[in-house]
């Protein structure tokens, strides 16, 4: 038996409110607005508004989280701030950087056979 659209947009509307007082966590949300979760991923799959509800609010998470570690940088949290500086301002020099030169002294040749060469060898 198939669920009317209007039970449907309903349960839409329940799990995108609990998504967000879950900060996005599926599982919770799922607990909260008491639907499966596999029913979450379908509607991400098959309606692009949903989708696009469900990635405004990964959007403000990720503000929120990134108003977090402003706060302790703020605070005068070190780790913060180096965390901060080695993600947003790489482009300043603020990288860790691993280089790794491997040296064999054989170069490398792509060389045709001819079944006759292949047969001889």
């Amino acid at each position: 038996m198939a669920v009317p659209k209007s039970v449907t947009k309903l349960n839409k509307k329940r799990m995108l409110e609990a998504l967000e007082k879950s900060l996005g966590i599926v599982t919770s949300a799922a607990k909260i607005a008491n639907i499966n979760r596999s029913m979450h991923y379908d509607w991400m799959r098959d309606d692009p508004q949903y989708k696009k509800a469900v990635d405004e609010l990964a959007d403000m998470t990720l503000d929120f989280a990134e108003s977090q570690l402003h706060k302790q940088i703020k605070d005068g949290n070190t780790t913060a701030t180096i965390f901060y500086l080695k993600t947003k301002g790489k482009q300043r020099g603020y990288v860790e950087r691993t280089e790794v030169v491997h040296e064999t002294g054989i170069e490398s040749a792509i060389i045709e056979w001819t079944p006759a060469q292949i047969e001889n060898e």
